[in-house]
């Protein structure tokens, strides 16, 4: 079989899948299921002095396999997860715990909090500097984009643990890297990447408020699921080419072996899950798990470490691509159903470069006004344009 081992700031890993910080890691039991479920490390809801306060009814899907939420923290103090849960977790079985921490009252609070994770028996500590939906500016994603708050956040608190400390980073951002080299200058060990897209996912029409509606009201939140991968593929790509060797934990809508191939090409060592597991359950990381294993073994590679960052070498500025080459499209008359999409994208949203037989029902493409978009192949529902 092929060897899934991985390396997380200088812990081996059986395993590149991690629980992120989230609703899945609220107490001990939930660690230590999803530990048992095949996540090489789980990481806390993010952890607090008094606990966070969250509202009722606060997500909501807007039918892509993608959630909005507005929940903060962990809801237990932090004597909650001093005293048992933290060590009931490490009882549990749970090999790697990572303790996600922040602080309401800024630096000082934010110090405490991790102290005591290190008190408490945690692995690692993961800095949240990035949750959209904060009820203060001394923490969360206003820090996160404040490259000088970062490194003294993350000096501070490695002044004060000897654990080792990702740094978690905000999308809602234009640029990444100096905010993360500022981190790793204040002695992060590694990247997490990326948290929620602050975001408004619907509106109720009737009422004239967006969703989740809580008690009339509805607040700016944070996206997460399937349609941020993109942006969180984009954001490790540039991490991981433009902080060479930077070690990164990426996180953005990986809920299938596919999705997490594509950020270890594109230069994470280790995968985190949460919105998928809420979604699907537990099972969905021994699905991916399996299905990485099958892809190593078809590719021919028998270490993960020898994907890491391999897809890099063909990502280069768009300025440099080859603008001399040009794929027409070729049309299967086979699959063909005749339906036309192909034809009305292209006359009414392209370059009117494909002509419609309206006896046949079959189109043709004149090369003479084609770019070579292959729109016509991306609104063809049955695939019959290659």
């Amino acid at each position: 079989m092929a060897d899934l081992k991985t390396m997380l700031c200088g812990r081996e890993l059986d395993t590149p899948f991690v629980l992120g910080s989230g609703p899945c890691g609220w107490d001990a039991e939930a660690l230590a299921a999803c530990a048992k479920a095949g996540c090489g490390a789980v990481v806390t809801k993010s952890i607090t002095v008094k606990g966070a306060v969250n509202t009722t009814r606060h997500m909501i899907s807007n039918g892509n396999m993608s959630l909005l939420n507005n929940e903060g923290g962990s809801d237990m103090p932090m004597t909650r997860w001093r005293d048992y849960e933290i060590k009931r977790a490490k009882d549990l079985g749970v090999k790697t715990l990572i303790a996600s921490v922040y602080g309401y009252g800024g630096l000082d609070e934010t110090l405490e909090v991790a102290n005591m994770v290190q008190d408490a028996g945690a692995d690692m500590i993961e800095m949240n500097l990035s949750c959209p939906q904060m009820t203060t500016h001394a923490m969360g994603s206003d820090v996160g984009t404040n490259a000088e708050l970062c490194k003294s956040f993350c000096a501070a608190v490695k002044r004060g643990s000897k654990l080792p400390m990702m740094a978690k980073m905000t999308p809602n951002i234009t640029d990444m890297v100096p905010v993360a080299k500022a981190c790793l200058e204040g002695g992060a060990d590694g990247i997490a990447a990326i948290n929620t897209i602050k975001s408004v996912c619907n509106v109720d029409l009737n009422r004239k408020i967006g969703m989740p509606i809580v008690n009339g009201k509805s607040a700016i939140s944070g996206y997460s699921g399937k349609a941020v991968k993109p942006v969180a593929l984009r954001f490790v790509q540039q991490l991981r080419t433009g902080i060479p060797g930077v070690e990164i934990s990426g996180i953005g809508g990986i809920e299938t072996w596919e999705d997490a191939a594509e950020f270890l090409l594109l230069g994470s060592t280790t995968l985190q899950v949460t919105t998928s597991i809420m979604q699907y359950g537990y099972r969905i990381v021994e699905d991916m798990k399996n299905g990485l294993e099958h892809y190593m073994e078809e590719q021919g590679v028998d270490s993960l470490m020898d994907l890491i960052g391999i897809a890099n070498g063909n990502i280069i500025p768009a300025e440099e691509l080859d603008r001399d080459y040009v794929v027409y499209p070729e049309f299967d008359t086979e699959k063909c159903i005749g339906c036309g999409r192909c034809y009305v994208s292209c006359y009414d949203g392209a370059h009117q470069a494909i002509s419609w037989d309206e006896e046949n029902r079959k189109p043709s493409c004149d090369h003479n006004k084609c770019v070579g978009c292959h729109l016509c192949a991306l609104v063809c529902p049955v695939k019959a344009i290659g």
